[in-house]
């Protein structure tokens, strides 16, 4: 038997490497693609000229055999922790409010602000 881990073997496909079949299908594809260019703009218009939304569509899903889908990464802190609990997104009113608070500890109210409340 082979050990965990270990390859039966070792010298086939390397890892993410596509199959014989799979290259012959996106090269069959990419050629249907490439040899209907004017068709496929033709049939676009048609669609679009009844429901542009699904010609919106049709485009999208098109465009995913031609550029490739970007893996999703997750970005963390040095701790390994969300990155957005390290952002402080208050705003400059918020870190006005923030320095009269330390000023005026535990509620006491400014000259000011008692003169405008009488």
């Amino acid at each position: 038997m082979f050990q965990k881990g270990q390859s039966g073997n070792p010298s086939g496909r390397p890892k993410g490497a596509s199959d014989m079949d799979t290259r012959k299908i996106r090269v069959a594809f990419h050629n249907l693609l490439e040899n209907n260019l004017d068709n496929i703009s033709l049939w676009l218009a048609q669609v679009a000229a009844k429901d542009p939304q699904k010609a919106v569509d049709l485009t999208l899903k098109l465009s995913e055999f031609i550029i490739p889908k970007l893996a999703r990464q997750e970005i963390v802190g040095n701790d390994g922790q969300d990155l957005k609990v390290s952002f402080n997104f208050s705003t400059a009113e918020d870190d006005k409010q923030n320095e009269q608070d330390q000023e005026n500890p535990q509620g006491e109210s400014s000259e000011t602000e008692s003169k405008d409340s009488e």
